[in-house]
């Protein structure tokens, strides 16, 4: 067997591999990226100098026998791990643990965001399309939203005055995202346009553009940021069981799984679903039975892009209160949330809840230990690595025909290769 032969086999395995096999192979690749990151915190732990090891290795020392070997590190891996997982949820297993606490908080609201980031981008995915533009998307869903609850806002108050404003500001987030990201999408229907190259070029004229417009046309006058003026009280999004500073809010995250359920209903029971995913993976065969692909293609990235603006939406109303330039890059992340989730909607929730508990327990282990940020990024990055890898190969294997080729004979009884 050559070795092309055992890489389709393996990635054939990969493809077909059921729902529980393939989050077993997640928790895999979690455990063995933690294991790779303990050698990295040794290793780093004995080049760094410290006065006091926190960490001693050595060996068991049965029936009296005197130690061989005593190395002391500077960093403890349980203790760093401890703060990355535990530390984001708020202690969970200590006695005082508060559920809604100010860190818990902390780590909802990251996972919300990229709750509507990685939805868009699955739903670009799932159509065979690489929407790479979600951040831009975000952005200008972020700034929509922002200035028509600013017009509307003071017309209404009190509590009619918040349904309406988050009513008008979600819609606003959503079409600007969708009307933006319904450019790529005729170009490449079109005019046959690498979809990868527009969108990462329209993430660049997105962030200039608004960047351009906040600073000169709509500017708060009184603040040297550049930032527009702050939204009415009433405006926000209200926060629920969580205190107010927290910026979070249930209703924020209860809007996200919603739309997580009503998504992947609309993909996998609705002719518009299979159209979407027909045109995209075969665009050929849509055409021959009857669907207009190049029309489907603009409104999988109308839908990608809009869910893309509500994340830029909720960032601006739930957080912010207003809209400043240097969005933090929840567009790229939502990107490996929905590799991560296998472009499955449902898988989108979780993969959004692990980004946020790492992003949240980077910020506990830098304040709580004496580990570098850059190595906490680094440990960060071997999660996300390690954890979504194998399902891009899963999703690449998907794509190549040798491999479908001989998914499809094995799954049809066939003779695989010996």
């Amino acid at each position: 067997m050559t070795l092309r032969d055992r890489i389709e086999r393996g990635l054939a395995r990969l493809v077909a591999a059921s729902t529980a096999e393939r989050f077993a192979i997640s928790l895999a690749a979690l455990f063995a990226s933690i294991l790779v990151g303990t050698v990295l915190i040794l290793a780093a732990g004995r080049i760094t100098g410290c006065s006091t090891a926190t960490f001693v290795l050595t060996h068991p020392t049965p029936f009296g026998l005197s130690r061989l070997f005593e190395v002391g590190f500077c960093y403890n891996p349980v203790t760093v791990y401890d703060r990355l997982f535990l530390g984001a949820l708020g202690d969970p297993l200590s006695s005082g643990w508060d559920p809604f606490g100010r860190q818990m908080a902390l780590t909802l609201r990251e996972t919300t965001v990229l709750l509507f980031a990685g939805l868009g981008v699955a739903v670009a995915f799932r159509a065979g399309i690489f929407n790479i533009g979600a951040q831009g998307q975000l952005v200008v869903g972020s700034l929509a939203s922002v200035l028509a609850v600013l017009q509307v806002a003071p017309l209404v108050g009190g509590v009619l005055g918040t349904a309406v404003s988050l009513s008008v500001g979600l819609a606003a987030g959503a079409l600007a995202g969708g009307l933006y990201a319904a450019i790529p999408g005729v170009l490449k229907s079109y005019v046959d346009a690498n979809e990868v190259i527009t969108t990462i070029m329209l993430n660049f004229i997105a962030t200039g553009v608004v960047g351009y417009l906040v600073l000169n046309h709509v500017k708060d006058p009184e603040s040297f940021a550049t930032q527009t003026r702050t939204i009415p009280d009433h405006a926000n999004v209200p926060t629920i069981l969580f205190e107010p500073t927290a910026n979070f809010s249930v209703l924020a995250l209860g809007v996200g799984v919603l739309l997580v359920g009503g998504v992947y209903y609309l993909l996998a029971h609705t002719a518009f679903g299979y159209d979407l995913r027909t045109s995209g993976l075969q665009p050929e065969a849509a055409e021959y039975g009857g669907v207009n692909s190049k029309r489907t293609i603009v409104a999988s990235f109308g839908l990608s892009g809009a869910l893309a603006g509500i994340g830029g939406a909720v960032y601006a109303l739930m957080i912010l209160g207003k809209f400043q330039t240097g969005v933090p890059s929840y567009g790229f992340d939502g990107i490996t949330v929905s590799i991560l989730a296998g472009n499955n909607p449902l898988g989108v929730g979780f993969a959004a809840f692990l980004f946020g508990v790492l992003k949240s327990g980077a910020g506990v282990v830098n304040f709580a230990t004496d580990v570098p940020p850059q190595l906490v990024d680094t440990l960060r990055g071997l999660i996300i690595l390690f954890v979504a890898m194998p399902e891009f190969f899963r999703l690449l294997g998907g794509r190549m025909k040798g491999v479908t080729r001989r998914v499809n004979r094995d799954e049809s009884g066939g003779e695989t290769d010996g």
